[in-house]
């Protein structure tokens, strides 16, 4: 176990955006969630992959609802992340020793780091993606066929709900994408309770470790004077994509609870000449040069500033912007059969299989 300081969460959670495939919220109402709890006092304790106990209860609380660009986020009161564990723990009859990320992203990382320190839980040295996703059937837990129920639903304006059983998980998030349509876009949740014996082997591990690297060399790089793309690509073991203007042809909307929308660049250096293009759902799921698909998911579409290497969610890629497309390897379980069966670019209605970072 290992009590982390400030630093080394903003590192964490700016590596968690910069991974975050565009999604996953806010890193700045991540580290606002996090200060909060760092001012009053609480300790924020990492645990490590290997000291998982087979008999302690886990869960994974998040925010489910589309992304935001900054400034238009929804108000939340901070209570519906705490709100969402504490009624899963009542109904279960049971209390959750730690808390797991669902996915990458500063926000979602963020919220469940803050929950944990808040609660007086454990952060698992984990997470349930390795990227972020636009729905709850795109998790390690479902490749691994662990079970997302129970699971409970929380407001800003204070409702509770308990799911106790689904279909399926593509049933939970059409559920909770339903609730979430109904509260402004945006609700809390809590899922997957787990015991430890079967976490270990349905998550990605040592997964905020790994993000704390990336975010830390981005940052010493700057202080250094080097550049910061380089230092994230090598920390990361990534690929530099492309690197161009955002164009004016830039669009977004909200459709059923999702952002959905197309980022365009003009390319330069070594992309001049070239157009390139990334679609998102949420997260970034397929991107293309001058129409010729390059990358797609499961493996890893990141968008960040040329200058500084921070991270861009969607929908803040704004025309005039300077912008690099990274590609990262996704994890293992996503390569299983199984794993390319549930995230995969025609369930987006695109006619293409998947393209991985090594074609």
């Amino acid at each position: 176990m290992r009590k982390l300081n400030y630093q080394e969460v903003n590192d964490i959670l700016t590596g968690c955006t910069i991974l975050g495939t565009g999604g996953g919220g806010s890193l700045q109402s991540g580290m606002e969630a996090v200060e909060k709890e760092f001012n009053n006092g609480k300790e924020f304790r990492l645990l490590e992959f290997d000291e998982i106990e087979d008999e302690a209860w886990f869960a994974n609380p998040y925010f489910c609802g589309s992304i935001m660009p900054e400034g238009q986020e929804v108000e939340i009161t901070g209570e519906e992340i705490p709100a969402a564990v504490t009624a899963l723990e009542e109904h279960m009859g049971i209390t959750f020793d730690g808390l797991v990320s669902i996915e990458y992203g500063g926000g979602n990382t963020g919220e469940a780091m803050a929950a944990a320190a808040h609660l007086g839980k454990y952060m698992v040295d984990a997470d349930a993606a390795g990227r972020a996703v636009p729905e709850l059937q795109f998790s390690t837990y479902y490749v691994t066929e662990q079970p997302i129920t129970p699971f409970s639903v929380t407001t800003q304006y204070g409702d509770v709900v308990i799911v106790k059983q689904v279909e399926s998980d593509a049933r939970a998030e059409a559920l909770s994408r339903f609730m979430a349509v109904g509260s402004d876009n945006l609700v809390g949740m809590a899922d997957h309770p787990i015991r430890g014996r079967e976490l270990k082997h349905s998550v990605v591990p040592s997964a905020l470790t790994y993000a704390e690297k990336v975010g830390k060399a981005r940052r010493q790089a700057c202080q250094e004077g080097r550049d910061p793309v380089a230092a994230i690509l090598d920390a990361a073991e990534g690929m530099l994509l492309f690197e161009g203007i955002v164009t004016g042809e830039t669009a977004w909307e909200i459709k059923d609870g999702f952002t959905l929308g197309d980022i365009y660049l003009q390319g330069q250096g070594n992309f001049k000449n070239s157009l390139g293009r990334v679609w998102y759902k949420n997260e970034n799921m397929v991107f293309w040069i001058d129409e010729e698909v390059k990358l797609t998911c499961p493996d890893l579409i990141c968008i960040v500033e040329k200058k500084t290497g921070m991270p861009v969610t969607n929908p803040n890629c704004n025309e005039g912007m300077e912008l690099c497309v990274l590609g990262f390897k996704c994890h293992e379980l996503w390569r299983r059969d199984r794993g390319m069966d549930i995230l995969n670019p025609r369930f987006f209605g695109f006619d293409m299989d998947c393209r991985f970072l090594e074609d």
